[in-house]
């Protein structure tokens, strides 16, 4: 091309899709056994069904198996099994202990110092890699981890929101209150709750989820009932969590 021909037209730019929003929550729950990780593997499966490279943790377990060398929780497998993107298990799991009780004496019966500065490390890494991160806590929102720091002072450090999962058996609205007040006392936000049948013989399970309804400012996730084969396709089934914050759009 000579200097006095006309520059050649500059070839349209390619539309530069938007970024898939970040998204995050933390799990907890109204005791232990009560489905935190049915419900965290629900969330996952569903972002995974949406495309969404998502990413679980649960930065303490207590209860582990050696097998084949390495050391394996039931609840951490599942959540590994529903990422779509799969990370290092320590970053996963900081603190897997063998025993399975109170992580506090798990930890100390084991010689292992529980610090929280490496859970958040490892979390920081797992979010930074990830578009969508679910944390699970383990037992009830105020486990103690170390003598001075528990479950919710984790959940207070991550900063949050939160899903709560209540446990639908006898006892369960006294639980779900307690919890609501305790996860907002400390200036969270209890972005929804999930109901998880844990007792399918209980009364008035519609008559309990409504007076829940009427007394918890945050909205109904889902009624989860009791599985005959639990797994994190057949919860998610039961979830609409479009009310979370930062939850992708179809």
């Amino acid at each position: 091309m000579s200097l006095n021909e006309p520059a050649t037209q500059a070839a349209p730019q390619t539309a530069v899709r938007d970024p898939l929003p970040r998204f995050a929550c933390f799990v907890t729950g109204t005791d232990t056994e009560i489905g935190k990780t049915l419900v965290s593997t629900a969330i996952l499966h569903q972002l995974a069904q949406l495309g969404v490279r998502a990413c679980g943790m649960k930065p303490v377990a207590a209860g582990a198996e050696l097998i084949d060398g390495v050391w394996h929780n039931e609840d951490v497998d599942a959540i590994i099994a529903a990422s779509s993107l799969h990370l290092p298990r320590h970053l996963i799991t900081p603190y897997l202990l063998q025993r399975p009780m109170a992580p506090h004496i798990a930890a100390e019966l084991e010689g292992v110092v529980i610090d929280p500065v490496t859970i958040l490390a490892a979390a920081a890494e797992v979010q930074a890699a990830a578009d969508a991160l679910v944390v699970e806590g383990v037992g009830g929102f105020r486990v103690p981890l170390t003598g001075a720091f528990d479950t919710a002072d984790l959940a207070k450090e991550l900063n949050l929101p939160v899903v709560l999962v209540v446990g639908l058996r006898l006892g369960c609205l006294s639980h779900a209150l307690l919890t609501y007040e305790a996860i907002t006392a400390r200036g969270l936000t209890v972005a929804g709750w999930v109901a998880n049948q844990v007792d399918p013989a209980m009364p008035c399970t519609d008559e309990n989820i409504e007076a829940l309804l009427e007394r918890l400012p945050a909205p109904l996730l889902g009624h989860i009932p009791r599985l005959s084969e639990p797994s994190a396709a057949a919860a998610a089934r039961h979830l609409q969590l479009g009310a979370l914050p930062g939850w992708p759009a179809r």
